[in-house]
């Protein structure tokens, strides 16, 4: 057996409470059409990294990030609900597209506190966009401390 097919973890990119994607406030992603995946309600400021890999796509606005995985997943990161609204203010990038990551690297910093008074939510959204690639992907419904694995996935 592959080390692909043992399964591989996710960690949460902050700590909170971790909920199911169908929990998510956005339809994009709570109705799955943007891929597999958790949200987490955040309880500090610091964005991580969820797996190791590779910026393919940084946002200029720090909204979000797109990760390759080493084994080709690609796992979109993205802070908030419509926080691209906000155009980058209380979002500070700490990567570029390009740059290799390893699971736990920083990924931003976030005012949770400030984007909510601003009146948005500021939930952590996982999603692998390409989950076509996986056979199996299981995420803990829980409250999960900063970097704590989540979930687990097998590629196929």
């Amino acid at each position: 057996m592959s080390i692909f097919n043992r399964g591989r973890g996710i960690i949460t990119p902050c700590g909170g409470e971790v909920i199911r994607l169908e929990d998510v406030c956005d339809e994009v992603f709570s109705s799955g059409v943007m891929g597999k995946g958790f949200g987490v309600h955040p309880e500090e400021n610091e964005i991580v990294s969820p797996i190791d890999g590779e910026i393919v796509n940084a946002y200029d606005t720090g909204h979000a990030f797109i990760i390759q995985s080493e084994d080709g997943l690609e796992v979109l990161v993205h802070i908030g609900i419509n926080t691209v609204e906000l155009e980058g203010e209380y979002l500070e990038p700490r990567v570029k597209k390009g740059m290799k990551i390893r699971q736990g690297d920083k990924l931003a910093y976030a005012d949770t506190v400030k984007i909510l008074e601003r009146g948005y939510d500021p939930t952590v959204v996982v999603v692998i966009t390409n989950s076509e690639k996986l056979s199996s992907l299981k995420v803990t419904r829980t409250h999960a401390s900063p970097k704590e694995q989540v979930a687990t996935y097998k590629t196929k």
